[in-house]
């Protein structure tokens, strides 16, 4: 199975034949078994959880999507959550999901799709019949079709371009790193690409691809075993293979720094800039990278080194944010997102929407702190409150049964074995040390191949002033402390080193045209 490890896992339970392990409350207890079966069922059993998590997950993403078709994955994974099946019109399906207060949904992302739902254990009867058409028997019909292509439109077209100016610069980020490549994209696909699709092509890729030997189910809760097998025999109802795997893009190799402005009129400046990295989670490096990360800049953490030079000690915005995993809708929420797994990662640093007239000084702020966190590293004070930070920390990325099975199915994307990343995480951050984040830093991180996405309403002062060499210092609407003003010019000067040539103009209305 394409990008699926196939062994044992400890965390699973495997039917059929293959045993695993049970995970209950939280502690993984190992089984005996060398088998191997790509299909098996991820089970996460919780005594006394009344609601059941179900999850099937298709090892198929918008990475995926033909050239001139980009956007089939997302519409073709948007039709189970919100299409008809052979049995029941969309509209039947929700009348008859409301009165037991339950519902499922789908993620595309770049290389998963991910249909999950969640019910009382007393509505299964009702809920579990349902989830299971949703993705065994889709009727694809003209008029589903229609409005989930015109809700992805719409999206492109409006929310992406127009209403979520720092969206609009991460995917526009991505889009120049990975471009030529299927992750250039965003998962809801292009405007040319989502326009051109057909019924055909939607049930094409479906027999393709969402198939029986890309596809795991998962449960979470009070689960009896005969929910796990009857969720696992559906399996057997899927398409047979069709095609060949699809390869992942190449790493992209970038060389010195470029920057992509997307020209919005009336807009202020949003800021994305980041770089490949391939550090697997799962690996020692990766918990490493997290602690330096989570110091220089933790997602919504008033805390982190970004956030107090940019926004805390010069108030220039809202928040200053940097990740070393794909961190979609980052505006939206506060903790990771599950099931958004990638094999081509980058390093990216969000420095939130603020006036055009700051915008470089904030982008020379950010670069410059970002070197000199990999020149100098952390300091043992610095990690150590970082470190007992984190520890804690990560018992908030999943509180729910529901959210601990959209791990346990992502420990399985990326074949992470034993207990899982959870567990792992909180286990690394006891045994890592300074040095051993130090030396991750040097490894990883870098600052001078990288590319810079701004959102800006000023785009040609914008490239002069990336591009001239010239300083540009800032002012303050009320007086800031010494050691503030004394630090501005350095920062107003410190070299961007990026040449008029490798800075491109596009006009917002182009974008992911």
């Amino acid at each position: 199975m394409r990008r699926i490890a196939g062994s044992c896992l400890p965390l699973l339970l495997l039917l059929p034949g293959c045993a695993g392990t049970t995970v209950q409350k939280g502690t993984a207890v190992p089984q005996t078994s060398s088998a191997k079966a790509a299909n098996a069922s991820v089970v996460l059993r919780v005594p006394g959880d009344p609601l059941v998590s179900t999850m099937v997950w298709f090892d198929v993403g918008s990475s995926d999507d033909p050239v001139g078709k980009e956007g089939l994955c997302y519409v073709t994974g948007q039709l189970l959550e919100q299409g008809a099946t052979t049995a029941n019109k969309y509209e039947a399906i929700l009348e008859k999901l409301y009165p037991i207060a339950s519902s499922y949904g789908v993620r595309v992302d770049k290389e998963m799709t991910t249909l999950s739902g969640r019910t009382h254990r007393d509505n299964l009867q009702t809920f579990l019949p349902l989830f299971l058409d949703a993705y065994l028997h889709p009727a694809f019909t003209t008029e589903d079709l229609e409005r989930v292509r015109s809700d992805a439109l719409n999206y492109l077209e409006k929310s992406l371009r127009y209403a979520s100016d720092e969206e609009l610069g991460k995917a526009t980020l991505q889009s120049a790193v990975f471009a030529g490549t299927g992750y250039a994209h965003p998962p809801q696909g292009t405007v040319s690409g989502l326009k051109s699709l057909t019924l055909d092509d939607v049930r094409g890729f479906y027999k393709a691809h969402f198939t029986r030997d890309r596809a795991v189910v998962a449960v979470g809760g009070e689960v009896a075993d005969d929910l796990v097998q009857r969720l696992q025999a559906s399996l057997a109802e899927l398409p047979a293979a069709a095609v060949a795997d699809t390869p992942l893009p190449p790493a992209p190799k970038l060389q010195g720094r470029t920057a992509v402005l997307v020209a919005k009129p009336g807009a202020d400046a949003s800021i994305s800039f980041g770089f490949p990295i391939d550090v697997p989670r799962g690996s020692d490096d990766f918990y490493a990278l997290w602690i330096a990360n989570s110091w220089l800049g933790e997602h919504r953490n008033q805390s982190s080194h970004l956030y107090q030079v940019i926004r805390e000690a010069r108030g220039l915005n809202y928040g200053d944010y940097s990740y070393i995993e794909a961190f979609p809708e980052a505006g939206q929420r506060t903790m990771p997102p599950v099931n958004v797994g990638r094999h081509r990662q980058l390093f990216e640093v969000w420095i939130r929407t603020l006036p055009n007239a700051q915008g470089v000084f904030a982008l020379r702020a950010a670069l410059r702190e970002l070197q000199d966190l990999i020149d100098h590293g952390m300091t043992e004070e610095e990690f150590t409150l970082t470190r007992d930070f984190l520890g804690k920390y990560a018992l908030h990325f999943a509180p729910t049964t529901f959210e601990r099975l959209g791990y346990a199915v992502d420990d399985r994307f990326y074949g992470i074995q034993g207990e899982g990343h959870l567990a792992r995480f909180r286990e690394r951050m006891k045994a890592l040390t300074v040095q051993d984040v130090n030396a991750a830093l040097k490894r990883h991180l870098q600052a001078k191949d990288l590319t810079i996405a701004i959102v800006t309403g000023e785009a040609d002062t914008i490239k002069t002033a990336l591009t001239s060499g010239v300083a540009t210092p800032i002012t303050y609407a009320s007086p800031k402390p010494d050691a503030v003003t004394k630090e501005d010019p350095e920062i107003a000067g410190y070299p961007l080193s990026l040449d008029a040539g490798n800075v491109r103009i596009v006009a917002v209305e182009k974008m992911f045209e």
